[in-house]
């Protein structure tokens, strides 16, 4: 494919569009932002509401209206849905609740839908209200419950007996695939229920087809190659068997759907494997691309593509902001798409094309053998970044002991630096953004009709370095870099729930030492990947490094605390664990094809998507931008929570960054941000002051905050269920659930 023609739109569709009256200033429609019902609010995924009680002068009198508890010690990352005053939320070991929105009294309790995703649901209703019902996606599967009963509906699905195996219809044998369901909701378009998936980043893993499907049916609708099969767009971008053995190229974040044009953007991530494409030469399309499909039809109307031949895991992940903007004189509808990289692509949201120039620049040749780097990548010309993108010895952070900034000097030197520098197996390579930093899921907002657009940063870089992969192996000892590896991993994923020393924490997560004494390597890793009771999945871990984990918790002594806290009874309760599903047969191994003659990638990163250095430079390590995207300009960029740590004790920006936070922003001018300090801010949308603070006395508010009004009083709900902030405290006098604020009552 030649380069120039990277992004193409089809004519036929932009002809249906222009004909339509569509090309750009559609009348605004505020009837999507009057009901958080949706994942990230409504189908545009602006969190934005246009409710006007809770201003810039009465936000200080925020109080803790009342709190949905969740009755357990799980840390959760739910985004509410509210509709009707019903409020649904998860609680009680993965159980899906309903409560009054106005006093958090249980309406009804579908228990135990264990490995069910845990960041929302999807709400669908009839026209005259009659018929409601919650799309949910859980171990491979896609099921409905009866939003009204809360009972699951029995006749629903592929199978007519309730749900929809989700590895089917993807060309590939489903014995072979993980995991086919999303980390993350779709989103509602009429009757269809539009979804991507999360096959995970091993070789061989699934596709990342993007599919819709009937929410009465349950009944596939249409799907869309995002590895192109052949005789599709895109298919002389990878080698010619590469839709057989290549996986993802998936949209494991968040859609964002244009109502009334009827076209749906997919942010998709990268294709496998991450750091080796030795085995995919070409620009890899649809790869890191947003993609805009006919809603209705699946079929392509136009994309863009973020990186080429990605080397470097930056995939799209955040909603697309779908604004309104005054640009050449003209109203022209945009969309505007945050990336890992830290650049911010304003597109005309039917066409595809730039609002701004975007240059294809020349970036470094990769040295590792067998790999064909892409030689340019796309830079935005006028909107700056909102992310560094510098590594410099004069950029490190200043706070360092001696010795660390004497290590991390010698390792600058060292290494080669900048973005979209290849990695190598003879040396590191550092970049900021690394593959966790720039933007993630929930980190993105919007003011549609005044073109502003909000997203939260992360400053974090990553070191890499290639290794050859090691062939699997079930009975194997850790040793050197991949202990180094395992303990990482189950710093960063585990620890918080499970302690230190795996031996579990009172009144926390059981002990898991030996754990694979008592559970095969299989079972094991479909608890990882989809989750079981409370613990939640987690995104983004390949097979590599769930053997790794997996061999480093097979050591060491069992402690006590061997369960996990038992919920008190479980009020309400209605239905248990969704419909009944036959076990699936272990996964298949599988590779390239029987013929497949062409080089192979073999390399492996060495760390847990690179070495992640959180507070590599200058602080904040976390903020809160603001993009007048009228002009192409940052209007103001805010420090996002206070790191306590600090030896300044100044604020400086929450060390651990956004990756699961969230914002609501209002139409009386005020932006609320949960931070990793465990706090909720509510920053001035004009200068980006903050307005008002809450300590909600628990680390990582997880998911996306919602904003609703209940027979006439605005709320806004915040999840923080995470570790008690404050040790001098128990854990009964810190609430730990769904935490709603309202203005006082008028009458008092």
């Amino acid at each position: 494919m030649k380069r120039n023609n990277l992004l193409t739109i089809t004519a036929g569709m932009l002809i249906l569009f222009v004909s339509a009256g569509c090309n750009g200033n559609a009348d605004t429609d505020h009837s999507q932002h009057t009901e958080w019902k949706d994942y990230g609010g409504g189908p545009d995924h602006s969190k934005f509401v246009v409710f006007d009680q809770v201003t810039k002068s009465n936000v200080k009198d925020l109080q803790v209206a009342f709190t949905v508890p969740t009755y357990d010690n799980a840390a959760y990352r739910f985004n509410p849905i509210i509709v009707d005053n019903v409020m649904y939320v998860l609680g009680r070991g993965n159980s899906l609740i309903a409560a009054d929105a106005t006093t958090g009294k249980e309406i009804w309790i579908h228990k135990g839908l264990n490995g069910i995703i845990t960041k929302g649901v999807n709400f669908w209703q009839s026209k005259d209200k009659k018929q409601k019902r919650l799309i949910i996606f859980l171990n491979n599967t896609m099921q409905a419950i009866d939003a009204n009963t809360g009972k699951s509906i029995t006749d629903f699905g592929e199978t007519g007996k309730g749900y929809t195996d989700m590895r089917l219809g993807v060309d590939r044998d489903p014995e072979t695939l993980v995991k086919m369901i999303s980390t993350t909701p779709g989103h509602i378009y009429e009757d269809l229920i539009i979804v991507g998936s999360s096959p995970g980043e091993d070789p061989f893993v699934g596709p990342g087809d993007l599919r819709a499907y009937n929410v009465l049916t349950g009944k596939m609708v249409w799907v869309f190659h995002t590895i192109p099969h052949p005789g599709e767009y895109g298919y002389d971008t990878w080698p010619k068997d590469a839709y057989k053995y290549i996986g993802a190229a998936n949209t494991w974040g968040e859609i964002s759907i244009d109502e009334k044009r009827g076209i749906a953007y997919f942010p998709l991530g990268s294709p496998t494997y991450d750091y080796d494409g030795a085995d995919r030469h070409g620009a890899n399309l649809f790869g890191n691309c947003i993609l805009a499909l006919d809603a209705k039809t699946g079929k392509r109307i136009w994309h863009f593509q973020t990186v080429h031949h990605d080397l470097w895991d930056y995939d799209l992940t955040a909603a697309p902001q779908l604004i309104t903007v005054d640009h050449d004189g003209k109203k022209v509808d945009a969309v505007a798409v945050a990336a890992k990289t830290g650049f911010l692509f304003v597109l005309d949201r039917v066409t595809g094309k730039p609002l701004w120039p975007i240059e294809e620049r020349p970036v470094p040749k990769s040295e590792m053998p067998n790999e064909e780097s892409w030689p340019t990548q796309p830079f935005p010309t006028v909107v700056p970044p909102f992310n560094k993108q510098v590594v410099t010895i004069e950029d490190m952070n200043p706070f360092y002991d001696a010795a660390k900034a004497d290590s991390m000097k010698k390792r600058i030197a060292a290494a080669k630096v900048g973005l979209f520098q290849p990695l190598s197996d003879k040396y590191e390579t550092i970049a900021i953004p690394g593959s966790t930093g720039g933007a993630n899921f929930g980190n993105t907002a919007s003011n549609p009709d005044k073109g502003i657009v909000y997203v939260m940063t992360k400053e974090a870089a990553s070191i890499y370095k290639l290794k050859i992969r090691e062939p699997k192996k079930q009975n194997q000892e850790l040793s050197g870099d991949r202990l180094t590896r395992a303990q990482a991993i189950y710093t960063q994923n585990c620890k918080a729930c499970h302690g230190a020393d795996r031996n579990g924490l009172p009144g926390g997560g059981p002990a898991i030492q030996n754990i694979n004494r008592s559970i095969e390597l299989d079972a094991f890793r479909q608890i990882v990947t989809t989750g079981k009771g409370r613990m939640p999945p987690i995104p983004h871990i390949d097979d590599a490094m769930i053997m790794d984990l997996y061999l480093y918790l097979g050591s060491g002594r069992r402690g006590a605390n061997d369960t996990m806290k038992v919920p008190p009874p479980p009020g309400p309760v209605v239905d248990s664990g969704g419909v009944d599903v036959p076990a699936f047969p272990p996964k298949k191994e599988n590779g390239y094809p029987a013929d497949y003659t062409g080089p192979k990638a073999l390399y492996i990163e060495s760390h847990n998507w690179g070495e992640a250095v959180a507070d590599f430079t200058t602080p904040p390590w976390s903020s809160v931008v603001a993009y007048d995207l009228n002009k192409g300009t940052i209007k103001w960029k805010a420090p996002l929570g206070n790191d306590n740590s600090s030896p300044d004790g100044k604020n400086r920006g929450a060390k651990n960054g956004s990756i699961t936070k969230g914002m609501v922003v209002t139409a009386t001018g005020l932006v609320f941000a949960t931070s990793g300090d465990g706090k909720i801010y509510a920053y001035d949308e004009d200068n980006g002051n903050i307005v008002w603070s809450y300590d909600l006395g628990r680390a990582n508010p997880g998911g996306i905050p919602a904003m609703y009004e209940a027979n006439g009083r605005q709320y806004l709900v915040v999840c923080s269920t995470g570790r008690l902030m404050d040790k001098t405290k128990k854990e009964e006098d810190v609430p730990r659930g769904y935490l709603v604020f309202a203005l006082p009552p008028k009458n008092k």
